[in-house]
């Protein structure tokens, strides 16, 4: 992620002043609000608040994209508003998959009452430590929001009010995500596959370029909002 978002910066005419990684780590202690205008932050779940919060409070506005840190989001956004900053975070920053997101919430409306058994399948890289994706629970959580019938989700197991999550990893997968209703009668399905990281990328770097002057603990709803596809 971190060169696919390289290629795009610097093509779209913007400078990177440093570049974290898990050999320079100690590094961020050199970067500071004067010479940033905003982090792209895309690490692993064990640094990833650490990063966020050295950022906030050193006035660095900032956008994560890692997954598997959420239990400590309440302390990020805590974070934020005392020090009066800049936080944005997605599970994925990929235009075409925040449009699944929404059609996910749709067909999720018109399956209340309905005879189906509900399910979730993700295919990541084998690079991804966390299982399941955040795009997956992202997906289920849309299910829960929009159907009363179910009240969780859960890595494979089942259950009557239960999605279950099928995790899989295999090498050089950007990212693919099916759910899936089915019946005695007939199966239903719609299906997200990512054949590259550009259009995450490219994502995160809009959404860099969107923040400046913006305050706050933001998310994709205000962003999509300001490109009239947020219904």
């Amino acid at each position: 992620m971190g060169k696919a978002i390289e290629a795009i910066v610097t093509d779209r005419g913007h400078s990177i002043v440093g570049r974290l990684e898990a050999s320079n780590h100690a590094e961020l202690l050199k970067f500071n609000g004067t010479n940033t205008d905003v982090a792209i932050e895309f690490s692993q779940p064990e640094s990833a608040f650490d990063n966020i919060k050295y950022c906030l409070e050193n006035g660095i506005p900032i956008i994560s994209g890692t997954t598997g840190w959420l239990d400590k989001m309440p302390e990020v956004e805590a974070l934020c508003i005392e020090n009066k900053g800049t936080f944005f975070y997605a599970s994925n920053y990929s235009i075409g998959v925040n449009l699944f997101f929404k059609l996910n919430e749709q067909l999720a409306k018109m399956m209340v009452g309905q005879n189906y058994s509900t399910s979730i399948e993700e295919v990541h890289h084998t690079q991804k430590k966390d299982a399941p994706s955040g795009t997956a629970i992202s997906l289920a959580e849309g299910i829960i929001k929009n159907n009363a019938q179910l009240r969780e989700w859960s890595l494979n197991s089942k259950g009557v009010d239960t999605i279950p999550i099928k995790a899989e990893r295999i090498d050089n997968v950007p990212g693919t995500h099916i759910v899936k209703y089915s019946s005695a009668i007939d199966d239903i399905e719609i299906k997200h596959t990512a054949h590259s990281r550009q259009g995450f990328a490219l994502g995160a770097v809009m959404v860099a370029e969107w923040i400046e002057n913006k305050k706050g603990v933001l998310s994709m709803a205000d962003f999509l909002e300001d490109l009239k596809i947020n219904p």
